[in-house]
């Protein structure tokens, strides 16, 4: 870890206006940045504590419906919000399945979408061929241990997939990202945030900007039901092999809207349009409810060792789908 500066700016304004020129690094929970920069990831030329701002945690409600999340606010403490348990059961599920509680409490929403990948190739002290550490020069993935990578939005520069659950419900509940800089703010699609590796750029994560924080989420009004499953080789502080965020609208026992994310499968949380499109009227369970869902996999490329995981997926969003109603 190479020597860095330190600060802690007392107003969003002074933080933002402090990450202006380049080589600067926000610090919240530190849950991941001090990783990052242990194994080499991450080199900052500053670190910036905002981890004691005002105005950037809590959730409150929103003229339309819906709930704004502080991009400082603790997982845990989204997680158990009543407004959050009662209206967006699949949010606080994929809260409580993520991590240990303890770094739950330290963690925060606004940093965990922007988590790297866990591809044990990119997280290696000593460096490998992986284009999101070095690009251009190759991604040992390909040809090695693969069998948790991705099975959508691939290519031959990183098969790698993205680690979090929240995003993956945030993406079901068509939640937006609210974005800040020293100069304007913006607001994105968590679903368009985090971005499948492209040729030219593997390296490249999310749209996050330089200079810019994750003040915070918006959400739109709630679905009337939702469900987070997440299937994993043990039940806590595990990633996902496989998961799943459904949020439904009901037409007594039909389906009047679906809409459903999958993740540990891409480098994004990965929306089932198609799936989506064709599950309008069909009864979860049923034959054309299934048919639906196979609908949206004829996109999916298997390697040797992740194949597995098409059947794992299709088969997880048929049970999120029922669980969601049931709920």
């Amino acid at each position: 870890m190479r020597p860095f500066a330190y600060s802690r700016p007392l107003t969003i304004d002074d933080a933002l206006a402090s990450a202006a020129p380049p080589g600067a690094a926000f610090l919240a929970g530190g849950t991941e940045l001090l990783n990052w920069m242990r194994l080499g990831i991450a080199a900052p030329d500053r670190v910036i504590d905002i981890g004691r701002l005002a105005g950037l945690e809590g959730v409150t409600p929103l003229g339309d419906g819906g709930l704004r999340i502080g991009g400082l606010t603790k997982l845990n403490d989204a997680a158990q919000h009543p407004a959050v348990v009662r209206d967006y059961p699949v949010l606080s599920q994929a809260i409580l399945k993520s991590a240990s509680a303890q770094l739950r409490n330290l963690a925060t929403v606004g940093g965990n979408p922007l988590q790297k990948t866990r591809c044990a190739y990119f997280r290696q002290d000593d460096l490998v061929p992986c284009n999101k550490r070095l690009p251009g020069s190759g991604c040992s993935a390909l040809a090695g241990f693969h069998d948790k990578h991705a099975i959508f939005g691939w290519n031959d520069t990183c098969i790698a997939t993205h680690p979090a659950d929240p995003p993956v419900a945030l993406a079901a509940l068509d939640a937006q990202i609210v974005l800040r800089s020293a100069r304007a703010e913006r607001r994105i699609p968590v679903r368009d945030f985090i971005v499948a590796p492209s040729a030219e750029r593997p390296d490249v994560d999310n749209r996050l900007a330089p200079g810019e924080l994750v003040v915070a989420f918006e959400l739109p009004a709630p679905a009337l039901k939702s469900a987070y499953l997440k299937v994993r080789e043990r039940q806590s502080y595990e990633y996902a092999t496989v998961s799943c965020a459904a949020a439904l609208e009901m037409n007594g026992e039909l389906i009047a809207r679906a809409r459903i994310a999958l993740g540990s499968v891409a480098h994004k949380p990965w929306r089932l349009d198609e799936a989506e499109r064709q599950l309008v009227g069909t009864r979860p369970g049923s034959k054309e409810a299934r048919a639906a869902i196979e609908a949206a996999f004829v996109d999916a490329r298997t390697l040797p060792l992740n194949a597995y995981k098409l059947v794992l997926a299709k088969n997880a969003v048929a049970r999120t789908i029922e669980m969601a109603q049931a709920a």
